[in-house]
């Protein structure tokens, strides 16, 4: 990209707000699950056949002497910054450090407010055109949500143990790019793109023992949780599966946080057990091929059809579906902690975070996907990024879904030993999806959504939190 360009858009980096940095100690780690299941509809309750059923606040706390900080994630769809501000406040006091050493994230489960409900909305789906809405005006969780995080920060804390920090990764292949033509229409939609980025790599840090025992793991994987999407039941989905996977594997000695990775163009590969499940619930007939997912998705999605109950059968399918995926996601975290052997006993702890505003737009037209949107000039938008140091680990934070290139990039040109992207973290940017630059010449649902003006946020993002890397680093 052209010097001139970067430094341009560099400008526009606000000064760094917040910078901590604590020196080295022994560590001590402490991990901590509480349930936040919803009441579930008693005319179609869970099977309690899958762990994923139940959703979670999972929390991991850091004590090296010097500092504090907490990992943290919850099977939810969205975290507004409604939500995040309370809860970090009361999380950085209960810990007595500051904001910018919590990273507290969500799994973006699209199953996880209860029977019939879209999970950006809690709104039913069989009430009239227009009931849905986006992510960006999502309604908050439910108040004791807050009082759930910090119950969890409260119980890891109290189970700090001596403990060291390992990093390592593999690859799984269950994810997909998602922004393809039809071949039919030959417009853009929604589909497995084979043919476009997509960052495989799971991502573990692991928490253990001085003797070997696992305490808790961190790990991150690039895959929207969309397979229970309008499917009228609750679950945490190949996220919730997976982590739990984990933890049983240990005995339950062990709490598996979950967290996305540069997701905001990558699906499931196989999607066509949640396709057939909403097909179950509009009446149309299912047949053993994968169906159009847009054309059954979009009459219930859009509130145009009447939902009716899901098939026990197709239910069953697609909850088998999303307990696979987590069972395979689960055994590569499984093999990588296996295979991690450089522990650190001692790791420096330190944290930075910062805001950057790029020009934003506002749409003037209709229509989801597959022609071209007009705009005029919206509110500018502003984007949270934090820079977590562990030792010779970096997390890097965006509150927003970014494209997998972003992602990539960042950690391509990481100074740090080891780095990892977290999304959906630390409250909620006004942007929508954030594609990376060259993305925006598809006409793909995510980007004619995003109220972003082309050109700035990936640049931005990318030099953003290299200059909060420096800046954690000192």
């Amino acid at each position: 990209m052209p010097k001139k360009r970067d430094s341009i858009l560099l400008a526009l980096l606000l000064p760094l707000c917040c910078t901590t940095t604590a020196g080295a100690g022994n560590l001590r780690v402490g991990a901590a699950r509480v349930d936040i299941t919803p009441q579930a509809d008693p005319a179609n309750p869970p099977s309690g056949k899958y762990a994923h059923e139940r959703l979670y606040v999972r929390a991991i706390v850091l004590d090296n002497g010097a500092a504090r900080a907490a990992l943290i994630g919850a099977d939810q769809a969205m975290l507004p910054d409604s939500v995040w501000e309370p809860a970090s406040k009361a999380i950085a006091a209960e810990l007595d450090c500051p904001i910018e050493n919590i990273v507290m994230s969500v799994t973006h489960t699209h199953s996880g407010w209860g029977p019939g409900a879209n999970p950006f909305t809690r709104r039913p789906q069989s009430g009239p055109p227009g009931t849905a809405r986006s992510p960006a005006t999502a309604d908050v969780p439910p108040p004791p949500f807050v009082g759930q995080m910090v119950d969890a920060v409260r119980q890891a804390k109290a189970r700090l143990q001596p403990a060291r920090v390992g990093f390592g990764t593999g690859f799984s292949y269950l994810n997909v790019n998602r922004d393809a033509i039809d071949p039919e229409t030959r417009r853009w939609t929604q589909a497995a793109n084979l043919d476009g980025p997509s960052d495989k790599t799971v991502a573990v840090l692991k928490f253990e023992t001085p003797g070997g025992e696992p305490i808790a793991v961190y790990m991150t994987y690039a895959m929207h949780p969309v397979n229970g999407f309008l499917a009228g039941l609750i679950s945490a989905d190949f996220a919730g599966a997976a982590s739990r996977y984990v933890e049983q594997a240990y005995d339950d000695k062990a709490v598996a946080v979950f967290a996305q990775n540069a997701s905001g163009d990558q699906n499931p590969l196989y999607l066509r057990a949640g396709t057939n499940a909403l097909a179950s619930r509009s009446g149309v007939p299912i047949t053993g091929n994968v169906l159009t997912r847009e054309k059954i998705e979009a009459p219930i999605r859009e509130g145009k059809v009447q939902a009716g109950p899901l098939d026990p059968k197709v239910r069953d399918t697609l909850e088998r579906v999303m307990d696979c995926e987590g069972v395979l996601l689960g055994e590569e975290v499984i093999r990588v902690m296996t295979n991690t052997k450089q522990m650190d006993a001692s790791p420096r702890i330190s944290a930075a975070q910062n805001t950057i505003t790029c020009p934003g737009r506002r749409r003037t037209d209709s229509g989801r996907e597959g022609a071209p949107g007009t705009y005029g000039d919206g509110d500018p938008v502003n984007i949270r990024l934090g820079v977590l140091r562990i030792g010779d680990v970096a997390l890097a934070t965006v509150n927003a879904e970014i494209y997998s290139t972003i992602g990539r990039e960042f950690k391509e040109r990481s100074p740090a030993a080891n780095t990892l992207v977290v999304t959906l973290a630390n409250g909620m940017a006004n942007s929508g999806y954030i594609p990376n630059d060259a993305a925006f010449g598809a006409y793909a649902f995510q980007v004619l959504s995003s109220r972003l003006k082309p050109g700035c946020a990936e640049t931005s993002i990318v030099n953003g939190w290299l200059e909060l890397l420096q800046a954690a680093s000192r």
